[in-house]
């Protein structure tokens, strides 16, 4: 998004940031969409990408998620998850990410025959051309569908065991309601047994109750957890226990999670004592990348540095990288105010 003269623009864009709530699938531009579907011979119900773009209305999550599968039915080949990767990369860098903790859900290119190794090893290949080329640190989760069974998560993790050095950490993402973190308590078991760091979606459309049950299944972070807001014995514990929020302001917004980002509950939590970070998820189904997000809050620039230093601290980078980026952030707030 240019940003012109505009000065609050600019210390947005060029603020140091984290980004821990994104999926790769979900980056998924409409000429790309359409350009991997061409070179892999499948077909869209779209005429063009910007009859898709038009598609991008929603009535909750899961009409959103009926267009998100099928996009990821263009994706066939490494090669594909390469330059999807390298795409993202190259907006996140130009928007002032410097740690960026990624999403893929191997499971439905399973399905379609894609082999995990392709999967994983395009995107592990594009962040590490990043982490040359722009400076930018890429890591990798893994998602496992929560409409699935608890049976077919933990053989995902049976699927990843050859690539397990390479992967930072799994989550449990998908359709929300009726499918709560409580029937994957299993699953966050073995992955904390085989070393994985732990995330959940959780309190997106689902109630409170869902981000206590992932909370009792031991993760380290909750993906959304809008809910939560709306329950201080809760608010109190994600406090307590310090687990941050990755808050996606433009996803619930457009997903109609919240009706008015001027009421959106980010500021309330962080001035709660929780640590709540900004992140994009979906952008191009969504309308906006990190920096975007970061705007669409419209709060002071002391606010806006406070989430950016939270991205950092509720990354799972080692302490070095975290304390690095947190001064990045308090020199650039210090610089421009």
């Amino acid at each position: 998004m240019a940003t012109g003269g505009d000065p609050a623009a600019s210390f947005v864009d060029t603020l140091p940031k984290a980004e821990l709530h994104v999926h790769l699938e979900g980056t998924l531009e409409p000429e790309d969409m359409f350009a991997f579907a061409a070179r892999n011979d499948v077909d869209l119900p779209w005429a063009s990408p910007d009859e898709l773009r038009a598609a991008y209305s929603y009535t909750g999550l899961d009409r959103f998620l009926e267009l998100y599968y099928r996009g990821c039915t263009v994706l066939r080949r490494r090669a594909d998850f390469h330059e999807l990767t390298a795409a993202y990369l190259r907006r996140a860098a130009a928007q002032g990410v410097r740690r960026a903790e990624m999403f893929v859900s191997p499971q439905s290119f399973l399905d379609a025959g894609v082999p995990v190794a392709d999967q994983l090893g395009g995107v592990l290949d594009a962040i590490a051309e990043a982490r040359t080329d722009t400076g930018i640190d890429g890591a990798l989760l893994v998602i496992a569908q929560r409409h699935r069974s608890e049976a077919e998560a933990l053989e995902l993790l049976e699927v990843l065991a050859p690539h397990r050095e390479s992967l930072l950490g799994v989550g449990l993402g998908g359709a929300e309601r009726g499918n709560p973190p409580s029937r994957f308590a299993r699953f966050f078991a073995d992955a904390r047994r085989r070393g994985y760091r732990l995330t959940c979606h959780a309190g997106e459309e689902g109630p409170p109750e869902y981000v206590r049950e992932a909370l009792d299944c031991g993760v380290e972070r909750i993906d959304h957890g809008y809910t939560a807001a709306g329950d201080p014995a809760l608010v109190a514990r994600l406090r307590d226990e310090g687990v941050p929020l990755t808050m996606c302001p433009l996803s619930n917004l457009r997903l109609r999670v919240t009706d008015d980002l001027s009421t959106y509950p980010i500021a309330a939590l962080h001035d709660a004592g929780v640590v709540v970070t900004v992140n994009s998820d979906d952008p191009p189904y969504f309308g906006g990348y990190v920096a975007d997000n970061y705007r669409a809050l419209g709060l002071p620039h002391p606010t806006l540095a406070a989430l950016a230093r939270n991205g950092f601290t509720a990354s799972f980078a080692d302490d070095a990288t975290v304390a690095a980026g947190r001064r990045a952030v308090d020199d650039h707030l210090a610089a421009c105010g």
